[in-house]
């Protein structure tokens, strides 16, 4: 039953809607015409209105098919005849293939179906003398328009080709943009609650060591773990409202935390004050630096750790250095370290990663002209 429904017949293609209908409305003149013929004259000549109608409607199924022109061809002679043998009123029948000529987005095919659409009409003005007659003011109006409609349907679906287009495209950069927001959403996930948990992880081993040698220490850094987790819904709770901006300097005191937690010594060097690098590159500068500290935590077996910020004439660096065994074998195909150059890559940053008595992870970020105004001073 379902087979039967779907192959039912269309009349005109959807899409087109009630125009081609209302094209038909100037067959009713050659009609009218034809039932005032009598014999062959008059046969023909519906036979003739029948093959034009057909022409017409697979016109607008084969809009970019080769039997597109074929189908054309056919129309042109139809009206060629009925103006050169029936009655050269029959010329308006020309704004049937006018229309159709205006589908060619083709230059070449254009200009050819123009040429063979001025010769169906022409030929038959002065072979009937249309043009030297009391009917040349009748003519030459519907001539005009005749000869400029396939250069206005030509541009008009040109320009609703451009907007289909940009609608396909439009589509295109939605997806991608829910595309590029997944993988963000993750990266950000894996970014910051990878670092708060493995703070909770080296918290709570420290914990359990603690309960037997030093129980209110222990209490205290239970409190702590406490303080992390409510940290960590809080962190995901802005993740997902994509309200969360962080400074660097803000980060650079989870860094102490986390590393002191792991048993690991801190230090600093170079720039203090980070205050005047712009809000979308201290985010991003953030969040890379997290995960260059989560990756020293869990991989280095490092014991001192250094975070570097030196500013240039050309861009401002980051570098992280411990004294472990880093990522010596683990090269740089995790996910975290992808994450770290997608979002630098943001920003026009770098990422370099070189190995000497440990790892040393650097991040150079740009200045941007205009948005650092004044030197901020260094300490060691």
């Amino acid at each position: 039953m379902n087979k039967i429904k779907n192959s039912k017949i269309q009349i005109f293609p959807k899409q087109y809607g009630f125009f081609p209908y209302m094209f038909l409305v100037y067959i009713a003149f050659p009609i009218l015409y034809l039932i005032n013929q009598s014999g062959f004259s008059r046969i023909f000549g519906f036979v003739l209105i029948s093959l034009f109608l057909v022409t017409y409607r697979q016109l607008y199924f084969t809009m970019q098919q080769k039997a597109f022109s074929y189908w054309l061809a056919v129309q042109m002679a139809i009206v060629f005849y009925f103006c050169m043998f029936y009655d050269p009123t029959f010329l308006f029948m020309g704004f049937f293939p006018a229309n159709f000529v205006g589908w060619y987005f083709d230059n070449k095919k254009f200009k050819i179906g123009l040429f063979c659409f001025a010769i169906i009409e022409l030929i038959p003005t002065f072979y009937h003398g249309l043009l030297f007659s009391k009917s040349t003011l009748y003519f030459i109006p519907f001539l005009v328009i005749m000869f400029l409609s396939p250069f206005g349907i030509r541009s008009m679906n040109k320009r609703m080709e451009l907007e289909k287009q940009l609608d396909q495209a439009n589509e295109k950069i939605k997806e991608l943009v829910k595309r590029e927001e997944r993988t963000r959403i993750a990266r950000d996930l894996h970014d910051t609650l990878g670092h708060t948990l493995s703070l909770i992880t080296l918290k709570s081993q420290l914990v359990e060591k603690l309960t037997k040698i030093d129980p209110e220490r222990a209490q205290i850094e239970a409190k702590e773990i406490e303080k992390t987790s409510r940290s960590a819904l809080k962190q995901v709770r802005e993740l997902v409202s994509n309200m969360r901006s962080i400074t660097i300097a803000e980060e650079l005191i989870q860094v102490q935390e986390i590393l002191k937690a792991a048993g690991i010594t801190y230090h600093h060097q170079g720039l203090t004050d980070t205050s005047e690098i712009p809000p979308v590159s201290q985010n991003i500068v953030s969040m890379c630096l997290r995960e260059a500290i989560t990756n020293v935590v869990k991989h280095s077996k490092a014991k001192n750790c250094s975070i570097t910020i030196l500013k240039t004439t050309e861009n401002i660096r980051f570098i992280v250095k411990d004294d472990g065994i880093g990522l010596k074998n683990k090269g740089i195909d995790g996910n975290g370290l992808k994450g770290m150059e997608e979002r630098l890559s943001l920003i026009d940053g770098n990422l370099i990663i070189t190995h000497q008595k440990g790892t040393i992870l650097e991040m150079q970020v740009p200045i941007v002209q205009g948005c650092y105004r004044n030197e901020s001073s260094y300490s060691v």
